[in-house]
């Protein structure tokens, strides 16, 4: 064939079955993602198939939802270190003003004693603080453990409960094939 010349009618022929072709194998494929959609988000046939797992996830789901792992983080922190101590009612503003004028009117000494008195009791209750605060450590440590097999199991829980099985894949596909088929110029998509 030289330059200028039109293909022949094989070449045409050819060329028209490869379009139509790959139309055919386009309107499969949309045919088999409509079906797998259909059949990821079919909740109620899921349900049917796996009850027992379908209430595990809504429980799951209604514990995430009603704050659950921070109750139970803090129902943990409390059975380790114990129940948090209530604020001071003893120490107001105005009670904390006049315990300070009983110590005198030198800013800097009263600065002073504070400051004395206070690394005086930090020394005093050191022992006490460290050990509270390896048990924090400690607890902390175990919950962020808990935390990644908790985000992994229930990643694991939503794959296995969004997977669908062959079964239904093929129920959706019919079910998308008849609704094709019902389509006015059959097959052909709209």
């Amino acid at each position: 064939m030289g330059e200028g010349t039109l293909p022949g009618r094989p070449a045409v022929e050819a060329a028209l079955e490869a379009v139509l072709a790959s139309r055919a194998s386009l309107d499969d494929e949309i045919v088999r993602l409509e079906a797998s959609a259909r059949a990821a988000v079919d909740i109620k046939a899921k349900i049917k198939r796996n009850p027992v797992k379908s209430a595990g996830v809504a429980a799951g789901v209604g514990f995430l939802a009603i704050g659950g792992p921070k109750r139970l983080f803090r129902r943990a922190r409390r059975a380790v270190v114990g129940p948090e101590e209530p604020l001071p009612t003893s120490l107001l503003p105005t009670k904390v003003d006049a315990a300070l004028r009983k110590l005198g009117t030198d800013g800097d000494k009263v600065r002073g004693t504070i400051e004395r008195d206070f690394a005086a009791y930090l020394d005093e209750h050191a022992k006490e603080r460290k050990s509270r605060d390896i048990m924090a450590v400690l607890l902390s440590l175990v919950v962020g453990a808990g935390r990644g097999f908790a985000l992994r199991g229930g990643r694991q829980l939503a794959d296995q409960f969004l997977a669908t099985d062959g079964k239904a894949f093929r129920e959706q596909m019919d079910k998308v094939r008849a609704a094709r088929g019902k389509r006015p110029g059959g097959d052909t998509p709209a």
